[in-house]
């Protein structure tokens, strides 16, 4: 694959980005001083933080694995990739179907420069990557990796994972239903969102505030206002829920969650 010319051009290290500093607190090392500096002043204002954030990974795996495994999915669309920490989503579902396809997009030229990593599919399988935003769904769908690797006559998993926050409403709405129209019956939208319903208000407030001191907005929504994302969707069992709830082993449900500051969910295109 080819990255292009210009790409190290497009990395900032001058201001924080969303996947950098979520990285970092993971305990990654692709990130740069200003995303460690940033890091640091969100876990201040909302201690639970890295929580929340190995929470949602460990959803993301979960997700994966219910829709290859149990919902029989083949070919995945994920968006907002992030920086490849393994395992990703095509390792977890090429474990349980090695044929599966996947589709990764981000438009962070850092996940650019490692997109190889997210390459290295089972032999039987395929992935691709996508440079593009999510807020320029046909950039997605235009794609040739998309054109290549999803078969419109088949069921699709759509995973938005950790992004809704980043998209003002009711952008999100639309652009989410956007990427949802052209997948056939039997597809599945799978979201995880920060939400301020469960931490401190204080904290919450304050982590928002650090976020849109950078330049990020970012955006908390409410029960209702995630749920409006599946809004003619079958949701998949136990329906909408915090991440560390969503079909969790023994050790994330006894999580406490005060410490767990995102929603999740799946629904099922009728």
């Amino acid at each position: 694959m080819a990255h292009g010319d210009g790409v190290a051009g497009r990395i900032d290290t001058t201001r924080a980005h969303p996947a950098r500093v979520y990285d970092f607190i993971l305990g990654g090392k692709d990130n740069y001083p200003v995303d460690a500096e940033a890091a640091a002043a969100m876990v201040a204002a909302l201690p639970s933080l890295p929580v929340t954030m190995r929470q949602n990974r460990l959803f993301m795996h979960r997700v994966a694995r219910y829709l290859a495994r149990d919902a029989g999915v083949r070919q995945f669309l994920d968006i907002g990739t992030g920086l490849p920490t393994s395992p990703n989503l095509h390792e977890v579902a090429q474990r349980e179907r090695p044929d599966a396809s996947v589709v990764y997009v981000d438009n962070d030229p850092i996940v650019l420069t490692h997109a190889q990593a997210l390459l290295r599919s089972s032999p039987e399988g395929r992935t691709g990557y996508v440079d593009a935003d999510m807020r320029d769904p046909d950039a997605i769908l235009e794609s040739e990796a998309f054109g290549e690797l999803i078969d419109l006559k088949q069921p699709v998993g759509l995973t938005i994972i950790s992004m809704l926050h980043f998209i003002p409403i009711p952008d999100g709405y639309t652009l989410v239903r956007r990427l949802l129209d052209p997948l056939p019956s039997g597809s599945f939208l799978a979201i995880s969102t920060g939400t301020a319903d469960f931490a401190p208000k204080d904290e919450a407030e304050k982590l928002v505030g650090e976020y849109e001191s950078r330049g990020i907005p970012m955006i908390a929504r409410d029960r209702a206002q995630v749920a409006a994302f599946f809004d003619g969707l079958e949701l998949v069992e136990p329906g909408l829920t915090q991440v560390h709830h969503w079909r969790p082993t023994e050790e994330q449900a006894s999580l406490d969650d005060n410490h767990v500051a995102m929603y999740a969910a799946v629904g099922r295109k009728p």
